[in-house]
């Protein structure tokens, strides 16, 4: 699986659209046959959610969540105490990608014990906004917290999805995984310029084909990433203030303090001399 660090690396081009979100309540009577188009989050209130996939079943909780990727056919029910849940629909990429998720196993049930702080800091969102599209904002930021907490989960081996790998929207053969290689390379020869001839032969691919199949597998190109990867670095290294614009130059392969700088302005607005 890939490493879920690409999120950290790239924050600054992440996105999270929240299209829907509302509480809803069911009786015992209650089944649901469905395959969402977006991703969906369950935040189970009370009672319990019972889902089968294919041939296998799961069982929601109090304080779990159910998180479901696109296109995953599911069946849903509940008990005989009924069951309620805060759902939310949205979608979640990185520049253009916009199903960036997927390459990750999250799908399926998440322990409330693992989410909760994130979980009750959404919950007390959505209520105190008594409809969610009065307080977007807020509950967005919310939202984007438990996103982050289960990514955060998963890359520290605390959580991996349950719902079968099979249920997954079919995706071309290779994936961000097949991209290891490059970015290990980008980040060992920062200190240099690097070629798009260098990384495709890493990918095995022609550097035509390279560059369409990084964008669109990382929704940016190879040029985006290695300045994204440089400009984190910069302002890593003048936090440090242990540097000097010259040597941070030297660092990061530019050929002069003058390239470095206007490359650090235009991507932070200020001069490195007046970054804080």
């Amino acid at each position: 699986m890939p490493d879920t660090g690409i999120f950290n690396e790239l924050s600054e081009e992440i996105s999270l659209r929240l299209k829907s979100c509302r509480e809803v309540s069911h009786d015992k009577s209650w089944t649901e046959y469905r395959a969402h188009i977006d991703y969906d989050l369950w935040f189970v209130r009370s009672g319990t959610v019972n889902i089968r996939i294919a041939d296998s079943e799961f069982r929601a909780l109090p304080g779990d969540i159910v998180f479901f990727y696109p296109g995953i056919p599911y069946e849903a029910s509940t008990g005989e105490e009924g069951c309620s849940f805060v759902f939310a629909h949205y979608d979640f990429g990185i520049g253009e990608q916009q199903r960036m998720l997927r390459e990750f196993r999250l799908a399926g049930v998440v322990p409330g014990s693992l989410v909760q702080e994130e979980a009750d800091l959404f919950l007390r969102s959505y209520s105190r906004s008594g409809q969610w599209s009065s307080n977007r904002l807020h509950v967005k930021a919310c939202l984007s917290a438990v996103v982050a907490r289960i990514v955060e989960l998963h890359g520290q081996d605390l959580y991996v999805g349950t719902f079968p790998e099979g249920s997954a929207p079919r995706r071309s053969e290779r994936g961000l995984d097949e991209l290891g290689q490059v970015f290990a390379f980008i980040h060992a020869h920062v200190h240099r310029p690097v070629k798009m001839g260098e990384l495709a032969a890493l990918a095995g691919l022609s550097e035509k084909y390279f560059i369409t199949y990084f964008k669109q597998t990382l929704g940016i190109t190879p040029g985006q990433y290695i300045y994204q990867v440089k400009m984190n670095l910069a302002r890593d290294y003048l936090y440090r203030k242990k540097f000097t614009v010259q040597q941070i130059a030297g660092f990061l392969g530019y050929p002069d303090p003058f390239s470095f700088s206007k490359a650090f302005k235009k991507y932070y607005h200020v001069p490195p001399s007046k970054f804080e």
